[in-house]
């Protein structure tokens, strides 16, 4: 800058150099160099000032690097942006990762094989097949005089009388339509009888439906909300359960157990009768076929004791109003299966015995599960909440409430179903045989 303002001013603008006279006296030409001087003074003294084609150039430069430090400063700041939410994101996978090592999925329950297989065999199997052969390939009778079919060796303990009272004839048209009911019926449950673990997700639409159907509600896939199961075990006498059962939406009762005089320990709702088939076989004998204690307009659920039973069923069946249900025969043998399993399990803890010493304490082909295990596992599978009561025993407490028998059967094993039970509210997934989609509701047991 200092070198820029010494500069000559006739150099600077292309001015011809002039020659200064000796005496040192003042010229034109000096004259017009303090002239020029003082005109372009004001441009000299600015430090700033740049011919137009240098501020031009200077302007483009300028410009050229400022956007090249703007995108240098873009790059870093996204480049810095990037590795933040790279950390971020390891963060997260990390964090994601730590929680999946936390929070562990349910271990599969490990069944012991040797149980599961003792368990899946049916000792009274080729003793049943062998009787429904025998029932199915018998002959309509045709003796010359008529009788009643109760003296028929097939149905010696069967009904006598029609649901009008009227003795049913061997060779009357009734007892023939009676016959070929009896033996379709009785096919298609022997058919039907094989294990299949899906089976507990078939029971709304198999139980449900038709109820539904009976009490002029829409058939619906819903469970109903809350269901109580009401043994028979004389430790109810000692309590009052019976508001808080008849509160539940539906309340299954065993084997008409009566409620009358007891509505305060049992209650006195009944929405579902369940009951075993030598339940049925003793009101088949009954004017009428009556076996409703709780009303005519109360389904009735039934599991087939003996394939004899069948015929009780035909019978009986016209004269209900409401339905008269016998559970699948895939149902049954799930629940075999189970009560099995947990039996043959109390066994060898307890006893320390061989599994094949088992049958010899349990009456080997004549063990089985009781009503209630089975209304259990009926609830499981159309409630959303079951309620347990009424299952249990005490000393000093009748082994039914309702009536007087103080022993059990021994062909139930109870404490087994006791600890089926207790798995029930503790660790379903403790429970062998049934399938892995289906999703146990809670239940709650009153003692």
């Amino acid at each position: 800058m200092v070198s820029f303002l010494c500069l000559n001013p006739s150099s600077l603008f292309g001015m011809p150099k002039s020659t200064e006279p000796e005496d040192g006296s003042e010229s034109d030409t000096d004259l017009l160099k303090i002239r020029t001087f003082f005109l372009f003074w004001p441009y000299l003294a600015n430090p700033i000032y740049r011919p137009p084609n240098v501020i031009l150039l200077m302007k483009r430069s300028f410009r050229t690097l400022i956007s090249i430090l703007m995108l240098v400063a873009l790059t870093a700041t996204l480049s810095c942006r990037i590795a933040s939410t790279r950390r971020g994101v390891f963060t997260v996978k990390a964090e994601l990762e730590s929680t999946t090592v936390l929070i562990q999925p349910p271990q599969t329950q490990i069944f012991n094989s040797t149980l599961l297989n003792f368990a899946s065999i049916d000792i009274g199997e080729a003793k049943s097949k062998l009787e429904i052969k025998q029932l199915l390939e018998r002959d309509l009778p045709s003796q010359g005089r008529q009788r009643n079919f109760a003296t028929s060796r097939s149905f010696s303990d069967a009904k006598s009388k029609n649901p009008n009272g009227l003795p049913v004839l061997l060779r009357s048209p009734k007892f023939y339509r009676y016959w070929l009911d009896f033996r379709r019926n009785l096919q298609l449950w022997a058919r039907k009888k094989t294990f299949q673990p899906d089976i507990m997700m078939d029971l709304v639409s198999s139980v449900k439906t038709p109820i539904d159907r009976h009490n002029g509600l829409m058939s619906s896939s819903r469970k109903y909300k809350s269901c109580a199961v009401v043994g028979n075990s004389g430790i109810l006498l000692n309590r009052d359960y019976g508001e808080l059962i008849d509160g539940h939406e539906i309340v299954i009762r065993l084997n008409n157990a009566r409620t009358e005089k007891f509505e305060e320990n049992v209650g006195s709702k009944t929405s579902i009768s369940f009951v075993n088939s030598n339940i049925l076989h003793l009101c088949a004998r009954r004017e009428g076929c009556f076996c409703h204690p709780y009303g005519r307009n109360v389904p009735m659920i039934m599991y087939i004791c003996q394939p004899v039973h069948f015929m009780d069923y035909t019978v009986c069946n016209s004269s209900h109003k409401a339905p008269l249900l016998i559970t699948d025969p895939r149902f049954d043998v799930l629940c075999a299966r189970i009560v099995k399993y947990y039996s043959a399990k109390r066994f060898v803890e307890e006893t320390r015995k061989a599994l094949g010493e088992w049958a010899s304490t349990h009456d080997g082909s004549m063990f089985h599960y009781s009503s209630g295990m089975q209304a259990v596992m009926l609830a499981l599978g159309i409630c959303d909440k079951v309620s347990i009561f009424g299952f249990g025993k005490s000393t000093s407490a009748k082994h039914h409430y309702h009536t007087n028998q103080k022993s059990e059967l021994r062909l139930h094993d109870y404490k087994a179903e006791y600890a089926f039970y207790h798995d029930l509210v503790k660790n379903p997934q403790a429970i062998p045989f049934i399938s892995d989609r289906f999703r146990f509701p809670p239940v709650v047991i009153y003692l």
